[in-house]
């Protein structure tokens, strides 16, 4: 069955936001217009990426699949969270020892992936809109509980659940009516208004979008429910308005989208050099195009065949592409 380049693309376009939002991370506090752009990215690029993998866990249920998923999962998390351990030691980072089951970084992502997974065997079971509805629930729920945090990532595996699920019971044919005309149209309108709507908010943290903290620690012990409907309905109507412009067709770059977890485990190496050294200073645009065009060629690098193939082994438990370098020099000897 062929590719539909559409999810490729998609993958491609947010992974290269997962980057760049990390790179302009520094900056955010020296203008109001990187924290803008900042929080602009995080509305929606780790729910659509979200939406996407519950897209492709139509698969659960067949034979073997939990260990193969652990396996895809679970091991390069250990793996990963022993080299980030060693790596921030390296560059001085104060908070590099961190518990086994305190994620570091962005690898909270492979944990909580596998526990969406896991939550499939209950949550299949349920009708789709009543399934969906009680995930909102939970999440909106967990919020109110000081002690569900980032340990074993159980805040961010809940709260955006959600999305997962949603992606998990959409159809192809349901996704790709976000190219719809109208909807296109309608999503330049609606990522102005979150734009201006972020520019002007007062002093709107980034809590509410990372998911990993309580209400209370997020300043709003009462209302953080209500709060946390908006950045769901918001995170929703972005999502859609951005995938309305993914391109359909195939392009150059597709095929990096089936190699975004490379990109993903990897990058933190350059990102947490980069803010250990504090090599970068962002004064005008330029300088954003600048990090925007860096971002762009971590991405390209990190997906290329040798990354693929040196790194294959840790990230896949495979040695299909250095079996074939292998075979490739025997030839020539």
């Amino acid at each position: 069955m062929e590719r539909n380049a559409f999810f490729d693309n998609a993958k491609v376009l947010l992974i290269f936001l997962v980057v760049f939002g990390h790179i302009i991370q520094p900056f955010t506090s020296e203008s109001q217009g990187m924290n803008t752009l900042y929080l602009w990215i995080y509305t929606f690029h780790m729910p659509a990426f979200i939406l996407l993998s519950g897209f492709f866990a139509k698969g659960y249920g067949n034979k073997g699949y939990v260990m193969k998923l652990a396996k895809k999962l679970l091991l390069p998390y250990f793996i990963f969270q022993t080299l980030y351990t060693g790596y921030f030691f390296l560059i001085g980072n104060d908070d590099w020892l961190n518990g086994l089951f305190y994620p570091h970084w962005s690898l909270w992502f492979l944990f909580s992936l596998f526990c969406w997974h896991m939550l499939l065997y209950w949550f299949k079971k349920i009708p789709a809109p009543l399934s969906i509805l009680l995930a909102v629930q939970i999440g909106l729920i967990v919020g109110y509980f000081g002690d569900i945090g980032h340990t074993f990532s159980l805040s961010r595996t809940f709260v955006f659940f959600p999305f997962f699920l949603t992606g998990y019971w959409t159809s192809e044919k349901q996704i790709m009516q976000v190219k719809r005309q109208g909807v296109k149209i309608a999503s330049i309108g609606i990522m102005a208004i979150v734009a201006v709507a972020i520019y002007f908010a007062p002093d709107f943290s980034s809590g509410w979008l990372l998911a990993s903290k309580s209400y209370g620690q997020l300043g709003a012990a009462e209302a953080g429910g209500l709060f946390r409907f908006v950045v769901y309905v918001t995170a929703v109507l972005m999502t859609i308005s951005v995938l309305a412009w993914v391109p359909k067709h195939h392009t150059w770059y597709t095929d990096i989208g089936t190699r975004t977890l490379y990109v993903y485990l990897l990058h933190g190496f350059f990102i947490q050099f980069f803010r250990a050294a504090d090599l970068f200073k962002v004064n005008n645009v330029f300088d954003v195009l600048g990090l925007a065009a860096i971002s762009a060629l971590i991405v390209l690098l990190l997906s290329s065949r040798p990354i693929v193939g040196l790194w294959q082994p840790m990230i896949e438990g495979k040695f299909t592409m250095l079996k074939k370098l292998g075979k490739g020099n025997s030839t020539t000897v």
